[in-house]
């Protein structure tokens, strides 16, 4: 077979391969082990070509494409071109009401916390402890991104951020935003602790003297309806981790005490609290505004 006979395959049973394609859909352990995901709309696969996300596969029904669908068909490069039966692209297209013309699927980043490194700006790193809703989870990367953050950290036992649903509240920021899994809050407090010119050069961006640890130049603030500061009165301006409990139970104890400031939100009516994605998206705008007047 030749290379083109092996990047161009017609799809028509549900073989192994489709099978394969299909398990991302609903089954986290699949993406861990096969490192792939699924990612489909015009947005986050145009965001995924240009941040040249490795593309394992590109897959489209035997219907005429659009031309822009028919443009990307043509022009990226990847390990196979699949081209499915309608009923098999609306399986691999979920609960979408149409089917859509192309799917990628995308290889995995390693969650490596170096990939949170914003060497341009002063850092603000964003985590969700334990979230159980994918979609919260894709809603707070499309703040972080709206509102220049460096990227998302999920801790602890969690949804997926790699799940279909997850990357479709995104609306494709999931691929402009680093986002990185790690075990719990020990992984990322030693992080940045590490010296101060390992981590994205956190002292020259907060004009912090060149002696101190990278954990004395940043701070960690913790959101909490129950918090003692008004988000307002923290100095967000500095290399900040913000963080972000879990939807019910909020804040871990582990947290809590890692946290330099426990902040609130101030409400007024009848609401006793925000959505969690909601609430941390208010203060990464107070950050942006607070950092725009700098």
């Amino acid at each position: 077979m030749s290379a083109d006979q092996r990047r161009h395959v017609r799809i028509s049973t549900r073989n192994a391969t489709f099978q394969q394609w299909q398990s991302l859909l609903g089954n986290r352990t699949k993406r861990n082990r096969h490192r792939e995901f699924l990612v489909q709309g015009v947005r986050p696969l145009t965001l995924a070509l240009e941040r040249q996300w490795p593309v394992r596969a590109l897959l489209r029904g035997d219907a005429p494409l659009s031309d822009w669908a028919q443009g990307v068909w043509e022009q990226t490069a990847a390990g196979l071109h699949g081209i499915l039966t309608p009923e098999l692209m609306a399986e691999l297209g979920g609960k979408q009401e149409a089917t859509p013309e192309l799917l990628a699927v995308l290889e995995l980043p390693p969650d490596d916390l170096d990939r949170l490194q914003t060497p341009a700006r002063v850092p603000l790193v964003t985590v969700f402890d334990r979230p159980g809703s994918p979609g919260n989870i894709g809603t707070l990367t499309r703040s972080v991104d709206a509102f220049g953050g460096s990227g998302v950290v999920v801790t602890g036992h969690a949804a997926d951020p790699y799940d279909p649903r997850c990357v479709r509240a995104s609306t494709g920021s999931m691929l402009t935003v680093p986002v990185v899994r790690v075990p719990s809050h020990v992984e990322l407090l030693a992080w940045i602790a590490q010296p101060a010119q390992a981590v994205v050069g956190a002292g020259d961006a907060a004009g912090s003297p060149g002696g101190l640890s990278a954990r004395e130049q940043w701070q960690v603030v913790g959101l909490d309806e129950a918090g003692d500061v008004p988000v307002r009165e923290v100095d967000l301006t500095l290399p900040t981790v913000l963080v972000i409990g879990n939807e019910t139970r909020g804040l871990t104890r582990a947290w809590r005490e890692a946290c330099d400031h426990l902040v609130s939100i101030p409400m007024v009516g009848s609401a006793s609290s925000l959505n969690a994605a909601v609430a941390g998206s208010l203060v990464l705008h107070e950050a942006l505004q607070q950092r725009l007047r700098t």
